[in-house]
């Protein structure tokens, strides 16, 4: 028989999987709809936290039996507001959109970072772990990039594409 953890290695390495390929699909469309909130960049937007809150779903039925769990709680209804809270913003404005990922990014980055920690026993947990803690620094620069009268969406592309990155390194070193 199979210690809950020995399980979910490889349910967690297949999801990490996705997550890099669907951050990389996603960051190279906002890349290319990013000057400005239209139909694609808001859709795109907002899509992103949903998708977060799908994988966190899966994660959460593959991981019942494991500590983390309460921290994939708030990762759903962190990134389940977000996606809310982006169809709001889209409204005011880039720097509104960019105010709203910020804070999402910081408590979803504080997440991530307690759920590695938590994992860390599972393997291949460093990269999350040092994702939480990028996600939730780069949070605080996208509230700071609001004020700024050139705010742009592009940064947020290349912040899922390094997302997508850990994800993968993730998913490679829970294969050993």
């Amino acid at each position: 028989m199979s210690s809950p953890t020995a399980s979910l290695a490889p349910v967690l390495r297949r999801l990490y999987f996705v997550r890099f390929g669907f951050a990389l699909v996603w960051a190279g469309l906002l890349f290319t709809s990013a000057s400005k909130l239209g139909p694609v960049s808001v859709a795109l937007l907002v899509l992103y936290p949903l998708f977060d809150v799908v994988a966190a779903v899966i994660d959460l039925r593959s991981s019942q039996d494991t500590k983390p769990a309460s921290g994939l709680y708030v990762n759903i209804a962190i990134s389940a507001i977000a996606g809310i809270g982006l169809a709001f913003a889209a409204a005011s404005g880039i720097p509104a959109v960019l105010r709203v990922w910020g804070v999402w990014a910081v408590v979803s980055g504080l997440v991530q970072l307690a759920v590695g920690i938590g994992r860390r026993k599972l393997g291949g947990q460093w990269a999350m772990i040092a994702s939480g803690a990028i996600s939730t620094l780069a949070g605080a620069s996208f509230v700071l990039q609001a004020t700024q009268p050139d705010a742009s969406l592009v940064n947020l592309a290349g912040y899922a594409a390094l997302g997508g990155v850990f994800f993968l390194v993730s998913a490679i070193r829970l294969g050993r």
